[in-house]
C-alpha cells in the first residue's frame, strides 16, 4: 500500500496511450489504448485541403475512458497514484474564450471546424506562413533564428494568421489560443485561464518563437505587422514558459471524482509527444532519437556550452530546456513518412472502395494486409530496382529547409513498375529523405553517435528500417518500449512528484533499453551513394518546377 505509481498519457494523431508504472524500475503495470471517434469517422477533416481538425471531446473522453481503464486493472493503484504527465502532438491550438473553454465546446462555433484543435498536420496556412516568413527576413529581430531560418504552416503563428484571415467571426470570438499539450494539464487542474496556464517550452520555443532573448514571443509590432487582427493577443498569451519536469498543480475536485484518483495527484507541464518519445528511448547527447511513424520527429540534444549561440540552419528549431531540461533540445523531421505509405495502399485499394465491387470487411483486411506483403515481396527486389526514383514530400518538406509548397514525384517508371516495385522506391524516397537530415546536423559539425529509432514503422517494419540502416550506413538500434512517449511522461511524472531528482536519473531506473539494431547492409550502402545522389537532383527539379 505504499507503492507509489506513475501515469503516463500520451495524445497521439489517431488515439490516446496511457501507461501505469512503477518508477521504481519503470515496470508497466497496465496500458490503455482510446481512439478518437470523431477523428476516426473522418469529422472535420478535409485531407483535399490539407485540413485536419480534432474535437476537443475526443480527447476528453478517450482519457477518462483510458485512465479510468488502467486503474481497473490494478487493484490499490487509486490510492498510490500520485503523478500524471501529458504528452500530445504538436503544434495543435485551439481558440478558446476568456475562461479557457475552446470555442467548440460553444453551441455557436460547435460544428466549426475552425473552432477544433487544429492538427500538427494541418498545412492550410501556407500562404500566412510565407507571410511569416518574409516578414522575419526583412524586421530588425529575426524572430526565426533559433527555429531553423524558416517557419512552418504547421506551426501555431501561421495556424492563428489563417483563422484570422479566413473567419472573421471566429477570430473576434478567441480571446485566446493554446497549445493542446498546455490545455490537457490545465482541465485537469481546474485552471484554465489562458493567462494562468503553465506554457511547454517544448511547443513555445519551437514552434512559437518564443526565446528569452527578445523577451519571450514575437513582438506586438511584428504581430500587428502581419495583420491587424493580431492586435492584442501578445498579451493574451504568456510571457514564461516551464520546462516539463515542474508541476502546473494536482488534480480537480471534478477531474479527481472522474478518474477515480486522488486529489492530491500532481499534474506535471505538459509537453510534445515526439519530445517526450525521445526522453522514453533514453536520448542521450549526440545520439539522434527517431519517432517514426506517420511522419519522423527527429531530435538531438547537446550540452548548452556545445552549442551556445550557433545557429542551426534549417532544422525546426533548437531551445535551451526542450526535449531534456538543461539541454539545448534540437529538432527536425519528415512530414510524410508512414502516411506515404498509407497512401499507395489506399491507392491500390481505391477500386473496392467503389460501391458494389466489395464489402467493408473485405477492404479492412486487405488493408491490414497489404503493406506487410508489400514490404515481403520489396524486400526480395534489388535496391533501386528498374531505375525508379522517388521524392517523398508528398506533405511538402519539414527538414531541412521547411517548404510546405513543394510536390513528391516519381520518375523511372515503365509498363513494368509493379507494385512492390514502386513500393520499394517509396520506402528508399522516406529513408533518402532521413538522410537529408542527418546530413545536415553533420554539415553544422554536430556529430551523430548513433541513431536510436521509435514508433510504430521502427517497431512493425524490419524492411523499412533495414533501408534506412543501410542509407544512412549507421546502424540503428529500436527502443524495446511499446508506448515509448507515455513512457516519457511517466518518467517526467516521477520527476515532478520528487521520487528523482532530476530526469536523467529516471530514465536510467526507468528505461527498458532496446530489442532490435539495424547494421547496414555494405554492398548495399554503395549502391544506395548513387540513388542518393538522384534522389538530390530530382529534388533540385522538382522545386525549380514550383
Amino acid at each position: 500500500m505504499n507503492k507509489k505509481l506513475c501515469i503516463g498519457v500520451d495524445f497521439g494523431t489517431d488515439s490516446v496511450r496511457v501507461i501505469l508504472v512503477d518508477p521504481t524500475d519503470g515496470n508497466e503495470l497496465a496500458s490503455s489504448v482510446s481512439e478518437y471517434p470523431r477523428w476516426k469517422a473522418g469529422l472535420y477533416c478535409n485531407a483535399a485541403d490539407n485540413q485536419f481538425r480534432q474535437h476537443p471531446l475526443d480527447y476528453i473522453e478517450c482519457l477518462e475512458k483510458a485512465i479510468n481503464d488502467v486503474i481497473r486493472k490494478v487493484p490499490d493503484s487509486p490510492a498510490q497514484v500520485i503523478a500524471i504527465s501529458i504528452d500530445t502532438t504538436g503544434s495543435t491550438p485551439v481558440a478558446v474564450d476568456r475562461r479557457g473553454i475552446p470555442l467548440s465546446l460553444i453551441p455557436e462555433f460547435a460544428e466549426n471546424p475552425n473552432a477544433m484543435f487544429i492538427l500538427w498536420k494541418d498545412h492550410t496556412a501556407i500562404n500566412e506562413s510565407d507571410q511569416i516568413n518574409e516578414l522575419c527576413r526583412s524586421w530588425e529581430t529575426n524572430f526565426n533564428r533559433y527555429s531553423g531560418g524558416v517557419y512552418s504552416s504547421e506551426w501555431i503563428w501561421a495556424k492563428v494568421l489563417h483563422i484570422i484571415n479566413t473567419d472573421e467571426k471566429l477570430a473576434r470570438a478567441a480571446w485566446s489560443w493554446v497549445e493542446h499539450c498546455d490545455w490537457m494539464p490545465a482541465l485537469l487542474t481546474g485552471n484554465t485561464d489562458p493567462l494562468q496556464i503553465k506554457r511547454s517550452r517544448c511547443a513555445a520555443g519551437h514552434k512559437a518563437m518564443w526565446n528569452e532573448e527578445w523577451g519571450g514571443l514575437p513582438s506586438e509590432e511584428f504581430l500587428q505587422s502581419l495583420s491587424p487582427g493580431m492586435a492584442g493577443l501578445r498579451d493574451r498569451l504568456y510571457e514564461k514558459t516551464y520546462t516539463s519536469d515542474m508541476s502546473v498543480g494536482t488534480l480537480s475536485k471534478e477531474w479527481a471524482g472522474r478518474l477515480n484518483l486522488n486529489e492530491s495527484v500532481i499534474i506535471g507541464v505538459g509537453g510534445l509527444d515526439a519530445h517526450f518519445g525521445a526522453v522514453g528511448g533514453e536520448i542521450i547527447p549526440y545520439y539522434l532519437s527517431k519517432v517514426i511513424g506517420t511522419s519522423t520527429c527527429d531530435m538531438l540534444i547537446a550540452p548548452v556550452h556545445d552549442v551556445g549561440n550557433n545557429l542551426i540552419r534549417g532544422i525546426s528549431g533548437q531551445v535551451d530546456g526542450s526535449i531534456i531540461p538543461g539541454m539545448i533540445g534540437m529538432e527536425a523531421g519528415q512530414s510524410a513518412f508512414g502516411d506515404i505509405y498509407a497512401w499507395f495502399r489506399d491507392l491500390l485499394l481505391w477500386p473496392l472502395k467503389i460501391e458494389g465491387f466489395s464489402n467493408k470487411g473485405q477492404i479492412e483486411e486487405l488493408q491490414n494486409k497489404l503493406i506487410p506483403e508489400l514490404s515481403r515481396q520489396a524486400s526480395q527486389l534489388p535496391p533501386g530496382g528498374d531505375g525508379i526514383i522517388a521524392l517523398d514530400w508528398m506533405n511538402g518538406r519539414r527538414t531541412p529547409d521547411a517548404n510546405p509548397h513543394v510536390k513528391a514525384a516519381l520518375t523511372g517508371l515503365t509498363l513494368g513498375s509493379d507494385a512492390p516495385r514502386i513500393f520499394r522506391a517509396l520506402v528508399e524516397a522516406t529513408a533518402f529523405g532521413a538522410k537529408m537530415i542527418v546530413d545536415r546536423f553533420k554539415e553544422q559539425e554536430l556529430p551523430i553517435h548513433g541513431i536510436f529509432a521509435l514508433g510504430g514503422v521502427a517497431k512493425k517494419s524490419p524492411f523499412v528500417m533495414q533501408v534506412i540502416s543501410d542509407v544512412l550506413n549507421m546502424s540503428i538500434k529500436v527502443v524495446r518500449s511499446e508506448h515509448t512517449c507515455a513512457l516519457g511522461a511517466a518518467m517526467f511524472a516521477s520527476v515532478v512528484a520528487g521520487i528523482y531528482p532530476k530526469l536523467e536519473i529516471a530514465q536510467k531506473k526507468m528505461g527498458m533499453g532496446f530489442d532490435m539494431e539495424y547494421s547496414p547492409n555494405p554492398k548495399n550502402v554503395v549502391i544506395y551513394k548513387d540513388l542518393f545522389r538522384k534522389y538530390t537532383q530530382l529534388g533540385k527539379m522538382t522545386e525549380e518546377l514550383i
